[in-house]
């Protein structure tokens, strides 16, 4: 009888784990959608503008950014934790129907011990794996960093809905999942350094996208639909270091010819003068 039993539970356990897999997606995608729409709802009441994809000045509140407040592995970060810290502040939240869990994908495992709270001491979810792509409203509507591939000029910075024009709404990618070892702050950089010709400069900057669906990560788009896009190459997937951040303070990590970036810069901006045109190098 004892055989029986664990011979039913090994064909059993891979289907349970499955379609848990599959909820998990399904899950993720409406977290994605709703917040999309959410962010749809607050340009329409707000002359077509978009919240920020980060406040102007980093470490501060602002009203008119998605959100703000930084992640990390600090059990005295309140934003790690506490949905009244960031989420509830969030000009998203009314929007949402102020769901805490519609900011999170559900197999993002990452947690953290507060040191401070009701939860002091347990051990909980993080309650934030999804960023925002810096191309949409930017630091404060502002993008002028140090990096090439992060600037407007001469890249396009889309600040209000009549400006996605190009690649156009159903191709601009709004929301990620982003792997709990790098996200930080609520902006996503997509960097555009050798787009559209040069992908042999392709690299990440300082952010990665989360693989939590098998090789795959949730995202949504600005019409208002949402995937599960597939990563193809394994630059994309490094091995993830529990508790600990460590894509922020390395800097752009080169990744030649990774199509992962080339699909994410193809759905991330274009240039100015519209040069840039569509890239030839076909993904698969």
């Amino acid at each position: 009888m004892i055989a029986i039993i664990a011979i039913l539970a090994g064909l059993l356990l891979p289907a349970l784990a499955k379609a848990k897999l599959k909820a998990q997606g399904i899950q993720c995608l409406n977290n994605h959608r709703q917040l999309t729409y959410a962010w749809l709802l607050y340009a329409d009441d707000n002359r077509e503008r978009f919240a920020y994809a980060s406040p102007l000045n980093l470490g501060t509140y602002d009203p008119y950014a998605w959100v703000s407040g930084v992640m990390d592995f600090d059990s005295n970060n309140r934003s790690n934790w506490d949905p009244a810290a960031d989420l509830q502040r969030s000009p998203l939240w009314k929007y949402c129907g102020e769901a805490a869990g519609l900011f999170r994908c559900p197999a993002d495992r990452s947690t953290v011990k507060p040191s401070s709270g009701p939860y002091r001491g347990q051990t909980v979810p993080r309650v934030r794996s999804m960023s925002m792509c810096i191309w949409l409203g930017g630091f404060g509507g502002t993008l002028n960093t140090s990096y090439e591939g992060v600037q407007t000029p001469p890249w396009r910075l889309y600040r209000r809905l009549t400006d996605l024009t190009d690649p156009g709404p159903s191709a601009t990618a709004v929301f990620w999942d982003q792997r709990e070892d790098s996200i930080n702050w609520g902006n996503f950089f997509v960097d555009m350094i050798g787009y559209p010709s040069q992908p042999n400069l392709a690299q990440f900057n300082g952010d990665m996208p989360a693989s939590y669906h098998h090789r795959a990560g949730g995202l949504s788009l600005a019409d208002g639909h949402s995937q599960i896009r597939r990563w193809v190459d394994p630059r994309t997937m490094p091995p993830i270091r529990k508790s600990q951040s460590w894509t922020m303070p390395t800097g752009p990590i080169p990744s030649p010819n990774n199509r992962d970036v080339v699909w994410l810069q193809e759905h991330a901006t274009r240039k100015i003068d519209g040069t840039a045109g569509w890239f030839l190098w076909r993904l698969v």
